[in-house]
């Protein structure tokens, strides 16, 4: 059973952390205080460091792994070790040349991220959507408050400086609907009691993902709420055009019995 001191505890670990790894909506480190921004020297360094960040979880990989799967046919072993030292160059400057690094944990030829000091945007807003979505039924308000926190970790797609790379979709995506989920929970909450808040969540969630549905049913709700029939129906007539543009589809039943129910006001 998750509490708000859970949700405190991730938070607050950020401050603790010497690096810190913002990756949503800008990709941006803090080692120490401190903003790296341009002495990473060449750019299949930041690959890397960035492949080893999509990697995190998973069970230390061998650099030939790593090769295909980030370069593909564009990569080397060279690339690899020139790589790996422009990035131990910008995190680690005085580590010595065999010296154990303090970020990544080598075992032989396989390598991964060691998190150990390490603080990630995009990681910990999931971990508060894992404690919302585990608190929903039992703790109302340990879920709003871990939804509310994660909704503001939020500042946009996942390494937008790589969105035509292969190797970075499957988190993005992800990301992207764990983000939807979260403000249509928090806004599904609000609806009643904070109309307008629930609205402007539902703004936010449209400029995630323009096409998604039930952002358009709570806000057509929530302006009927606040008593606002053209503003509903102007929603609706949205809902319909972006649909029908983006898939040539239809609103679902669900949004037309609310549209039919706004009409027959």
């Amino acid at each position: 059973m998750y509490t708000i001191q859970h949700i405190q505890d991730l938070l607050s670990a950020k401050e603790k952390a010497d690096l810190k790894i913002y990756t949503l909506g800008k990709f941006n480190l803090e080692l120490d205080g401190q903003l790296i921004s341009d002495n990473w020297g060449r750019d299949k360094a930041i690959q890397l460091f960035q492949f080893f960040l999509i990697s995190r979880n998973r069970t230390a990989l061998h650099k030939e792994q790593i090769i295909d799967r980030l370069w593909e046919e564009d990569g080397s072993d060279q690339d690899f070790k020139v790589s790996l030292h422009g990035i131990n160059k910008v995190l680690e400057p005085n580590k010595k040349t065999r010296g154990q690094s303090k970020y990544f944990i080598r075992q032989g030829s396989s390598y991964k991220m060691n998190l150990d000091h390490v603080w990630i945007d995009s990681q910990t807003m999931e971990s508060l959507i894992e404690i919302g979505n585990a608190s929903l039924s039992n703790q109302p308000d340990v879920a709003m408050e871990a939804f509310e926190q994660a909704v503001k970790l939020y500042k946009g797609v996942f390494l937008p400086n790589r969105i035509y790379e292969d190797w970075t979709t499957t988190e993005r995506e992800k990301l992207q609907m764990l983000a939807l989920s979260a403000h249509i929970s928090l806004a599904s909450h609000l609806l009643e009691d904070q109309t307008n808040e629930a609205i402007r969540l539902m703004e936010e969630a449209l400029n995630i993902d323009h096409t998604w549905e039930e952002a358009y049913r709570i806000q057509m709700m929530g302006h009927m709420l606040n008593g606002n029939r053209p503003q509903a129906l102007r929603t609706y007539k949205k809902c319909v055009e972006v649909l029908e543009e983006e898939f040539g589809i239809s609103p679902l039943p669900a949004t037309k019995q609310i549209y039919d129910s706004i009409k027959n006001a």
